[in-house]
């Protein structure tokens, strides 16, 4: 059993580097069956681990409602605990996706401005001058 400070100070991964890239990239359909191949203990590091990580943080939150609230607890202390309320308010709520429930980015397929053409009378000016200005 790891401290809530082993957790801390360690930084390495629990599991495979592979098998974090396959829960990351996981449907949430697809990512329950990732979780279960990882032993309790193990999966409640992960989901600390991540918890640490803000860019990983829905998957933590994904991760930790698999785990038990003593495993978390023992790992992780307070966040431990923190971490499993948060894993179980989310399910009591409707299950937003795993980006953390928010829209999509949507982008205009119309144009920004309508710009005014340019007048040429400036340039013709200027090449008429080096033409005059340049000997023959």
């Amino acid at each position: 059993m790891f401290s809530s400070r082993d957790a801390y100070e360690s930084d390495f991964c629990p599991v495979r580097d592979e098998l974090l890239g396959e829960m990351y990239r996981a449907s949430e359909g697809g990512l329950p069956r990732l979780v279960e191949s990882v032993s309790p203990d193990a999966r409640a590091r992960l989901a600390l681990f991540c918890y640490r990580r803000s860019h990983l943080h829905s998957l933590a939150v994904a991760i930790a409602a698999s785990c038990s609230e003593r495993d978390l607890v023992d790992i992780g202390g307070r966040v431990g605990s923190t971490l499993y309320a948060l894993s179980r308010e989310r399910t009591t709520k409707a299950t937003p996706s795993l980006s953390g429930g928010r829209k999509p980015i949507t982008l205009s397929t119309k144009p920004l401005s309508v710009l005014a053409p340019l007048e040429d009378d400036l340039d013709d000016a200027l090449d008429g001058d080096l033409v005059e200005a340049v000997p023959a």
